[in-house]
């Protein structure tokens, strides 16, 4: 019996001391999120921004307001938890109405020890809702940062019609007036503890008018970020290029599947191709949005082939989500289920969910 437990106290400590020489890795979490109307209380006469405003539709009050803040400030501390005990060292962020409203947003207490600083740009939006980009500076140390427009004609041929038979001014002033204003896209380049990082943030065309009359809008996005993207591989070859969104599209829908050719399948990315982790996640039936009890994912982080090579030297992407714990869940009514947005009775959080990936590096 002595020697029967000696053995076992033996494995035991073997156990123990293999477990103690385990590989350990820096992981940091990536995330994307919708902020639903991110707008304050003040009327911009720039904007379209009338409903809210304390008297618009919304009934949009300072404590309306504040209360949002405090809402989405407690879900992006918690977005990766809790395989990564940090919030989010870089949060990508939508519908966001000036650069005030972050600043509001970083200073509330949920999120204050982390330092975020913010890269934004004004966008031609007419609503004037726009992206932005929260990083901790800590971690994250940005070197250039540009807004790409996406330039998108309701004519595509109105160019060429007026070509013949009007002036530079008149080309110009007809293209003006026939140009879908939308949101830009945010390209930012960075070092994430020492290492270059590109992250392209971005809010692709709505589907209003119909899902197949604007695809074609889409589908310009998506060739503007593979065009994005070709120029940074251009550059460096191995640049990690990180685009996420809310793309107003499915994954298997023609502005992602061809314009931007991401693929659902590691093996299948070619060299400089782009990875899509939430393709599969959109076959198992998961959302981030819902439309008439229809499921879909429309908020997307897609990584360049750099990102997914077998070598953990350096940072590489290690898996990903959708945040959608149930307190973001609307749980009565008719829209039980879908996530807990602004109504009448209740501030809530947004229509979308965040989704998020990790990030690692052997130590």
């Amino acid at each position: 019996m002595r020697i029967i437990t000696l053995r076992i106290c033996f494995i035991s400590l073997f156990s123990i001391a293999a477990y103690g020489q385990a590989k350990k890795y820096s992981i940091h979490t990536a995330a994307f999120y919708n902020f639903e109307n991110l707008f304050d209380t003040i009327d911009d006469i720039y904007t379209n921004d009338d409903e809210w405003t304390p008297n618009g539709v919304q009934n949009w009050t300072t404590e309306k307001y504040h209360q949002k803040l405090q809402n989405l400030s407690g879900v992006l501390s918690e977005i990766g938890t809790p395989e990564n005990r940090n919030a989010p060292t870089l949060i990508g962020g939508s519908e966001i109405e000036n650069r005030g409203v972050l600043e509001d947003l970083i200073k509330q207490p949920k999120l204050l020890s982390f330092d975020y600083g913010i890269i934004h740009f004004d966008s031609p939006d007419k609503r004037g809702i726009d992206v932005a980009l929260l990083y901790q500076k800590k971690f994250f140390k940005p070197t250039t940062f540009s807004n790409i427009p996406l330039y998108i004609l309701k004519n595509k041929n109105v160019q060429e019609e007026k070509k013949e038979e009007s002036t530079d001014e008149e080309i110009t002033t007809a293209i003006q007036n026939n140009r879908v204003f939308t949101r830009d896209q945010l390209l930012i380049t960075g070092f994430l503890e020492g290492e270059e990082i590109n992250i392209i943030v971005n809010h692709w065309p709505s589907r209003s008018g119909g899902e197949k009359a604007t695809s074609e809008y889409r589908e310009a996005a998506g060739k503007l970020n593979r065009k994005i993207i070709d120029s940074l591989q251009q550059i460096n070859p191995d640049a990690k290029v990180i685009t996420m969104g809310d793309l107003n599209d499915g994954p298997y829908n023609k502005s992602i599947k061809t314009a931007l050719g991401a693929k659902a399948k590691k093996a299948e990315v070619p060299e400089f191709g782009t990875y899509n982790p939430f393709e599969e996640m959109a076959k198992r039936g998961m959302g981030t949005t819902a439309f008439r009890d229809s499921w879909d994912i429309f908020d997307q982080i897609i990584i360049t082939q750099s990102l997914i090579k077998p070598d953990f030297s350096s940072f590489k992407f290690w898996k990903a989500g959708i945040f959608n714990k149930p307190y973001l869940i609307q749980n009565s009514g008719q829209y039980k289920g879908y996530p807990l947005r602004h109504s009448s009775n209740e501030v809530g959080f947004s229509d979308h969910f965040p989704v998020y990936i990790y990030l690692i590096k052997e130590m």
